[in-house]
């Protein structure tokens, strides 16, 4: 199987993020990660953050980011900020379901994204769009997921496939890497056990009016977030669909640690990562 370059959601490890970026990023390298996905900068500069990676050789390969950030007046310095750091991609972490789900606000949001990446790619940054899955609900007789990226051209936005919603969802993830071949240049390896799969979210959505929605309890479903390997993920078959389809980023992260401290899970992760030659 060929070597992917492995990276982290830093989301997974916010709470230390916000603490002590620097020592965050030390473990980060430590733990063998050589790529890392920003969510969020705990009010640093660009040129900080850019610092702390170079002192520990680690790359920023993407960032998680609202859209509606480059739409507005200072949408050109929110992609400086990108460029500085070094970011490859911009992943667009959710947009409101409320939204995805109606025929007009749909449409709104498709046309935000091709706005949007236009001027990243104008600047050499692709767009992305992390899944969750609730995009596999269907609109107009089709799963909001691929509606979106028949909707959206390829150079203009480009696949985060988060593999935990899609199984989640009730899908295949490797089959819906396949399905995206030459789309599919990072993939987020999240592993997960629940009772039932499509039982409906696991976890609260904020509307458009910043209000909670509350979904299924995760409780009632005994959904947990995993480390990789410990979960319900078939994840050689994710990997060597990642092989056929031309990933070239596979990033870990695990949302939530209920079962030991974050660094540690992300610690196990990488070990498994390394037990399927990664």
């Amino acid at each position: 199987m060929k070597k992917f370059k492995v990276g982290i959601q830093l989301f997974s490890l916010r709470d230390d993020m916000k603490e002590d970026m620097d020592a965050t990023l030390a473990k980060v390298k430590e733990a063998g990660y050589d790529y890392v996905e920003f969510a969020g900068y705990f009010g640093k500069s660009a040129e900080e953050v850019k610092a702390l990676l170079d002192k520990h050789g680690l790359e920023c390969v993407s960032v998680h980011q609202t859209h509606d950030v480059f739409l507005g007046e200072d949408a050109q310095a929110n992609v400086d900020y990108l460029k500085t750091i070094g970011a490859k991609y911009c992943c667009i972490p959710w947009m409101p379901v409320q939204k995805m789900a109606t025929k007009e606000g749909f449409a709104q949001l498709c046309e935000e994204a091709k706005k949007v990446g236009k001027l990243l790619k104008d600047n050499g940054i692709q767009l992305g769009y992390h899944n969750h899955d609730f995009e596999f609900l269907e609109l107009e007789g089709e799963f909001i997921f691929d509606k979106l990226y028949s909707t959206v051209s390829k150079d203009l936005l480009t696949t985060q496939i988060d593999t935990c919603w899609v199984k989640y969802a009730g899908q295949d993830p490797a089959e819906y890497i396949r399905k995206y071949a030459g789309r599919v240049g990072i993939v987020h390896l999240k592993d997960f056990t629940c009772k039932s799969l499509n039982a409906g979210p696991a976890y609260s959505l904020i509307d458009e009016n910043g209000k909670e929605v509350k979904g299924v309890s995760r409780e009632e479903n005994e959904f947990m977030f995993k480390a990789l390997g410990t979960g319900m993920q078939d994840f050689k078959a994710i990997l060597e669909a990642c092989e056929d389809s031309g990933t070239e980023y596979i990033i870990y992260e695990q949302d939530q640690a209920p079962e030991r401290p974050a660094i540690e899970s992300a610690r196990m992760s990488r070990e498994f990562l390394k037990t399927l030659g990664q």
